[in-house]
Parts: structure tokens; sequence; C-alpha cells
């Protein structure tokens, strides 16, 4: 007799997982709970937000939240899809988001975790080379909060504090 091949779920358990995913719920010590991964500019409007569940790691927000992403200009024209810069919390300090900022050109102001330090200590030479930090620009990572603030405000939006 075999057994349940548990890498490939069946199709009644891939659509319960999509509803849960589209409802955003997780899981967590503390019960349900839900994340707001939020993008706003510098004068903290929203421009995009994904919503996951309370569980998932932060950096899995990072692919919906760029694909999503248009800057309006100041001039006519079509707005842009790549800011300045990204100016993110220690939770989206990962190689892999940090290299497609790379790719895409966009300057990066996140802090490295102080775990990812000790690895890169730990490896000597062979860890490679700190990412640059712009602590000046980091101070302006206030926005992203006002921005989540304006949005309690409202009933439609509503979220535990």
């Amino acid at each position: 007799m075999r057994g349940v091949n548990t890498a490939h779920p069946g199709a009644q358990q891939q659509r319960r997982q999509a509803g849960r995913d589209r409802e955003a719920l997780g899981r967590s010590r503390g019960g349900l709970s839900t994340k707001v991964h939020l993008l706003a500019d510098a004068r903290s409007r929203p421009l995009v937000h994904v919503l996951s569940p309370g569980q998932r790691g932060d950096t899995l927000a990072y692919a919906p939240l760029m694909a999503r992403l248009t800057v309006p200009r100041r001039r006519p024209g079509p707005a842009r899809t790549r800011p300045d810069r990204l100016i993110a919390d220690k939770a989206y300090s990962a190689a892999g988001l940090r290299s497609d900022l790379r790719r895409r050109r966009i300057t990066a102001t996140i802090p490295v975790p102080d775990d990812q330090v000790r690895h890169r200590v730990h490896h000597g030479r062979r860890g490679g080379r700190p990412p640059a930090f712009d602590a000046e620009a980091y101070k302006r990572r206030n926005t992203v909060e006002r921005a989540i603030n304006r949005l309690k405000d409202h009933r439609a939006f509503a979220m535990r504090t």
C-alpha cells in the first residue's frame, strides 16, 4: 500500500490553501493575524499594499509589491515602475531581495540584522563586504508608519494596535 504524497497536494487541498491566501489570515501564537505590507512615497501617500498571513515572512511580499508599483510623474507621461530608492526595515534584508534591487538599479537602504552581521564576520574575508547603508536616508522610513496611521483613521481599513 502506498502512502500519501504530501509534496503534491490534491486539488481540494490547493483550493483550500488558495482561499486561505486570499483571506490573508494566518495562525500564530496569538491566534489569527494579518500583515499589511505597504509602499509609500516621500509624502506618506500609499502607493501599493499587499496583505499576507501573519505567520508568513516579510520578504515574500516584496515581489507582489514591486509588480504592482506605479510611481506617478510630476510631468505628463506614463507612471514609472522603478522608484529612486527603497527604504525598508530589517525584515526585508535578504540576499535575493538586495540582488533584485541592484538589477533594477534601485538604491536600497535596508539595515542588516545582527545575525547576518555575525555570519559575515564569522566567515572573515570570505564573508564579503557589508552592504552600503545610508543612516540619514533611513530616518525617512517613518513615512510608511505615517501612511499606515492615516489608513487606520478609516473604518474600512481596520486594524488593532
